[in-house]
């Protein structure tokens, strides 16, 4: 990991303000450079504060942006747990374009479900300009969970940009390790004192960590920015 900076804020209202205002520069940036922004933004809970901020950025164009969940469970794509609905219910009717990373014809097959999101993936041009990701508890991201195979994200070849993951909480399609860590920049936006232990701790730990977020960090050669709040929203 080449650069890692903490941010801290009093509040989670004041932290997404913040962050929002920060991708918002990075969304300008990357359109001025080669003409669009191609984003990956999680599902995790507690992130409304951000998306809401978000939703309200000016000073660029939406329909030149780019939006693709870090992962998704596979449901419909209108489940209220579709991370695809939620950004398209934050994100679509400012005009950006949402690629979903599920194809409802192969919600029972995560491997079929996985090759599906890796062919849509492949129309769109790479790098990812940023990829914001949360954690939960356990220190899983981005569909890296606690318990599941992560050896299968964190090891899939480098040309592919999707993985299916059977886990206990539900079977997902998450982007792989590569296509998240090769982002030309990276945020990690967490809350609370229990998450900040445990991803101090998997930092420390690097790729030894129990924690997923630990052993994806570890790989990661972009600047990583660290957006914490002592209170969850």
């Amino acid at each position: 990991m080449d650069e890692l900076e903490w941010w801290e804020f009093d509040s989670a209202a004041e932290l997404a303000a913040q962050a929002a205002g920060d991708i918002g520069f990075v969304i300008e940036s990357a359109i001025e450079a080669h003409g669009d922004a191609r984003l990956a933004l999680p599902g995790e809970a507690g992130l409304d504060p951000l998306f809401s901020a978000l939703a309200k950025s000016k000073g660029f164009e939406w329909a030149k942006v780019t939006l693709v969940p870090t992962a998704d469970r596979l449901v419909g794509l209108g489940a209220p747990e579709s991370r695809y609905r939620m950004l398209e219910g934050w994100f679509g009717a400012k005009g950006a374009d949402i690629v979903s990373v599920v194809d409802e014809s192969a919600l029972g097959d995560p491997a079929e479900a996985a090759r599906l999101a890796d062919a849509r993936l492949s129309l769109q041009r790479w790098p990812l300009d940023f990829v914001c990701l949360g954690m939960d508890e356990q220190g899983g991201t981005a569909g890296l969970i606690a318990g599941s195979d992560v050896g299968r994200v964190l090891d899939a070849p480098r040309g592919r940009r999707a993985v299916g993951v059977k886990s206990g909480e539900g079977d997902l399609v998450t982007l792989t390790a590569a296509t998240l860590t090769g982002a030309r920049a990276m945020m990690i936006v967490i809350s609370g004192a229990k998450k900040r232990e445990v991803l101090e701790q998997a930092i420390k730990e690097g790729p030894l960590s129990s924690a997923p977020i630990g052993r994806l960090l570890s790989t990661v050669e972009s600047p990583v920015d660290i957006f914490w709040s002592p209170d969850e929203a």
